[in-house]
């Protein structure tokens, strides 16, 4: 999707930071889309403007929700950047119902590439936007936890969230 070029060529990033259950995450926003949310302890990009913007104030809103222990789908408009796979891959990840997980070889074989497993792996780890892409609910097809950029242990706490949601 083409972003409208603001001023003088240049693509206005707004970003905010918010506490939350798991620590202090940021999200940034262009053109009143989502396009990044960064863990705790993740420097911010020197791109952006500190500003706090409606979409942000929602983004935050819904993720407040889900922390504690709403199971709603977010709602928030989203523009992750990346490949036209990571792009087919990040839209089935938002299909998985909260509280359920499935296996990196079932997202791939949902996107129409069976044999590309770590190919979808790749597209998790490049996932801008963590949670409300929700990256954390693909697991290894033998039931166990797999890489994930907050940690295992993040993983972990998301999907134990979403279970006692």
């Amino acid at each position: 999707m083409l972003k409208p070029l603001h001023g003088h060529g240049v693509i206005m990033r707004r970003m905010y930071y918010y506490q939350t259950p798991i620590g202090k995450i940021g999200m940034a926003e262009e053109d009143g889309f989502i396009t990044n949310l960064w863990f705790p302890g993740t420097p911010a990009p020197v791109d952006a403007d500190l500003w706090e913007t409606p979409v942000l104030k929602r983004a935050a809103k819904q993720l407040g929700g889900y922390f504690a222990g709403g199971k709603h789908p977010f709602t928030v408009p989203l523009a992750p950047k990346g490949t036209e796979f990571m792009q087919s891959v990040w839209a089935e990840l938002q299909k998985i119902p909260c509280g359920t997980t499935v296996s990196y070889q079932e997202i791939a074989c949902r996107v129409g590439k069976k044999n590309a497993a770590r190919a979808v792996g790749l597209a998790n780890n490049k996932n801008p936007i963590p949670i409300l892409i929700p990256c954390h609910r693909v697991i290894g097809k033998n039931g166990q936890l797999t890489g994930y950029r907050g940690g295992l242990a993040m993983k972990q706490k998301l999907l134990d969230l979403e279970k006692s949601g």
